[in-house]
């Protein structure tokens, strides 16, 4: 009797159970059908973007005043004055790799060493508040980063020293050194703490001194993590847009001009241009959309996506040389 009044409490639990089952098996496959989306709709977007770019830059090389040599050859950017147009991309590449060089000085060393200070020196209670606290400056937009190189960091240069011009190099690198800070000292900071505590205890055990450990030990062990964040902030300041557009000017000096100090282009205190630079100066200008000038922003772009391209190939190819995995 006990066993059949049981039966029906049974069944419905059972009953119970599978639509438990079911449900479950019904979110999981609505979650993993969004992130597949999710995930074919970035992958989707990241090669629309390829192909409109390598459709508009070919459909740039086609035109009659352009010329391929020129183009990755010339010395003289110059499409938007001057008769005839001149298309040679060095000097955009020139002062691209300029402000990156500045803001490099600047970031990728103090980066590091405000790393391992945090990670090696600093109290917890100093590394839970410099922390945050540097990763906010992060979140500022680059637009105020901008503002501020040619309102703060340019007249204090200039009081320094009277030849910085108003738009200037240096400026524009400093303020993207600030701005690239955090990825390099946060991203470094990780890596340090990923060391096992045992390589410093062991170091500790034959009488090596804190510095040593830090930089004999946790800094090698480290070194891929370090390497990334290097390589990161590198791509990130190559691809700056506002603060160089705002900082930096919009003069692409010509490379081996007559008359012209053959430093002039890779003076940091004279005004440059990058390609981000000239894109933005394309845009929110008033050239047309179908003349050479807006189609050659796409061939820049081009060069912009292979150099960025470029870094984290080798990137990837470092960070395998030097991975260091640990038990």
């Amino acid at each position: 009797m006990t066993s059949l009044a049981a039966q029906p409490a049974r069944t419905a639990l059972a009953a119970g159970r599978a639509k438990s089952r079911l449900a479950r098996r019904v979110i999981e496959t609505l979650v993993r059908t969004i992130l597949i989306g999710c995930a074919a709709v970035s992958i989707v977007t990241t090669f629309a973007i390829i192909a409109v770019l390598l459709e508009e830059t070919r459909r740039f090389f086609l035109l009659p005043e352009v010329t391929v040599s020129e183009f990755f050859l010339g010395t003289e950017w110059s499409p938007l004055l001057g008769n005839p147009k001149h298309f040679g991309i060095w000097p955009l590449v020139i002062g691209t790799m300029l402000v990156t060089t500045v803001a490099a000085l600047f970031s990728l060393p103090l980066g590091l060493i405000t790393a391992i200070y945090l990670s090696e020196y600093a109290p917890r209670r100093v590394r839970t508040f410099l922390k945050p606290v540097l990763e906010v400056l992060a979140g500022i937009p680059t637009v105020v980063y901008g503002f501020f190189a040619l309102t703060v960091i340019t007249p204090a240069l200039q009081e320094m020293y009277s030849g910085v011009e108003t738009y200037n190099a240096l400026s524009a690198g400093l303020a993207i050194g600030i701005m690239t800070l955090p990825i390099v000292s946060s991203l470094s900071e990780d890596a340090l703490q990923s060391v096992p505590r045992s390589l410093r205890e062991g170091a500790y055990a034959v009488g090596a001194t804190k510095f040593d450990v830090s930089l004999k030990i946790v800094m090698p062990a480290a070194l891929s993590g370090i390497v990334a964040s290097y390589l990161l902030a590198i791509a990130r300041a190559i691809g700056e847009t506002m603060i160089v557009a705002l900082a930096a000017g919009n003069l692409a000096p010509r490379l081996f001009a007559a008359g012209q100090d053959l430093l002039r282009p890779i003076d940091p205190t004279k005004q440059t241009q990058t390609m981000t630079g000239y894109m933005v100066q394309i845009f929110l200008g008033d050239t047309s959309a179908a003349g050479v000038e807006y189609r050659s922003s796409y061939a820049v772009a081009g060069v912009l996506f292979v150099m960025t391209f470029a870094i984290t190939i080798i990137g990837n190819r470092v960070l395998a040389k030097y991975r260091e995995a640990y038990q």
